[in-house]
């Protein structure tokens, strides 16, 4: 096979977050209704807080910067490894730091 693919890649660490809360999760913490109700009903009594949707969630995670690499198509079967080796290459591995993710492959 001819061609070129550009593979995208993150670097993950051991100290990554990649956690989903759902909403009921979050109004059921004391601190979080407290701090919603001193923003936006400050000086209101008796008041309460309720959501209309069951499945509302949202995510927290690391920001990552993507790291990007070109292959022939025939490495295809080695991309992970090739990866690997460019992010020891631009020394991008450091310790807790020291696995891969492949985000995109792009065939040119």
């Amino acid at each position: 096979m001819d061609g070129k693919m550009i593979v995208s890649y993150k670097i993950l660490c051991d100290s990554d977050i990649n956690k989903e809360i759902s909403l009921h999760e979050l109004l059921s913490n004391e601190k979080v209704l407290k701090v919603i109700k001193n923003e936006f009903a400050k000086g209101f009594r008796n008041i309460t807080l309720s959501k209309k949707e069951e499945s509302s969630s949202f995510a927290i995670e690391t920001i990552k910067e993507t790291h990007t690499l070109e292959v022939l198509k025939d490495d295809y079967a080695d991309i992970l490894s090739l990866a690997e080796d460019s992010a020891k290459d631009n020394k991008l591995l450091k310790k807790g730091c020291d696995r891969v993710e492949l985000v995109d492959i792009e065939i040119l």
